[in-house]
């Protein structure tokens, strides 16, 4: 695994990613305000062809966008990140598909949940985003198409891009080929 704008403090310790997300960090791409922000932080590796992803998130959200959850990505005009995007004190799952402009889907999750479950799958150039709030019954939030080329990167993401940063979780992350 390799880092993508290393984050300020993290440690990972028996299948478990800690980390501080720092401040002023964001991945978007053009999108409502024309503005481009790639440093993020991916902690990720590179897969090749077809697999499933998952993992499960916690998180200390408390200001605006505050987010954590999975990324695919190829580079910084073609990426996949999903996860929770806390908004005006709700954790919601989203799903940001970014082919060059960043496109944003997102379900509200009341009351907050403790912990989300995230499950992608990649067919081709087809991507599957699930989530649950029990790790049992997930529900799809998103089928994109991403990109056909054979390798892209996988791995868990971060981002504060208008608050202090937070603490945020990662465990059981697992990839499987199909």
């Amino acid at each position: 695994m390799q880092w993508l704008n290393e984050p300020p403090q993290w440690d990972e310790n028996r299948g478990i990613l800690t980390m501080t997300v720092a401040p002023g960090t964001d991945f978007w791409r053009k999108t409502h305000d024309g503005g481009v922000r790639d440093n993020g932080h991916f902690y990720w590796q590179p897969v090749k062809g077809n697999f499933e992803a998952e993992v499960k998130v916690t998180g200390q959200y408390n200001a605006l966008y505050d987010q954590a959850g999975l990324m695919l990505r190829v580079d910084e005009t073609l990426w996949l990140k999903c996860g929770i995007e806390f908004m005006y004190g709700v954790q919601h799952a989203s799903v940001v598909v970014t082919r060059d402009y960043s496109d944003w889907s997102v379900v509200a999750l009341s009351p907050n949940p403790e912990a989300i479950y995230l499950h992608v799958k990649r067919a081709g150039g087809t991507v599957e985003v699930q989530y649950s709030l029990d790790g049992v019954a997930f529900s799809l939030i998103r089928q994109a198409h991403l990109t056909t080329a054979n390798m892209v990167q996988v791995g868990m993401m971060t981002a504060a891009p208008q608050g202090d940063g937070f603490a945020a979780t990662f465990e059981g992350f697992g990839i499987q080929p199909v």
